[in-house]
């Protein structure tokens, strides 16, 4: 559970680092896992009445490549802005770790890939195209237009 200080009429910079396991849980995601440290920082400001939290979360993701199927680890920044009601009477800080877990939650990609120009595997041999060229035939043709290969034109030889 990560709090942060408010006070009325003022802005609070905030910073701090977590162990993954600790903000994401064990089973967090089923495509990957967030690993090593989570470090937040941003800052809680007094906007009337209202208190906006807005930072940064930064993190790791190790995951399985969607094209190549290789281990990989990724480096994350997620922004994050909220704007809360604080009564007058309650503590004098917020406690913001669901709002780290939803921000690393909803900044996750729907295509895991070790790097944006990921060739993938093969589909001839299903070699990685990332280590270097299988030299097979990899051209596809679509089984319906396969008989107009033989075709020939008039005049053709």
């Amino acid at each position: 559970m990560r709090k942060v200080q408010i006070r009325k009429g003022e802005t609070i910079p905030f910073d701090f680092i977590e162990n993954a396991a600790e903000v994401c849980g064990k089973d967090f995601l089923n495509d990957g896992e967030i690993i090593g440290n989570v470090k937040i920082s941003g800052k809680v400001e007094d906007v009337g009445g209202r208190f906006l939290i807005e930072g940064k979360v930064f993190c790791e993701k190790k995951f399985v490549c969607d094209r190549c199927l290789a281990d990989s680890i990724g480096k994350q920044v997620h922004k994050f802005e909220e704007e809360l009601e604080i009564l007058p009477e309650e503590e004098d800080s917020i406690d913001i770790s669901d709002l780290i877990l939803d921000t690393i939650a909803a900044g996750q990609s729907l295509k895991n890939l070790c790097k944006d120009d990921c060739r993938g595997l093969c589909p001839v041999c299903g070699s990685n195209l990332n280590e270097g060229d299988c030299g097979c035939d990899r051209e596809e043709i679509d089984s319906r237009l396969a008989a107009l290969k033989n075709f020939k034109l008039i005049g053709e030889v």
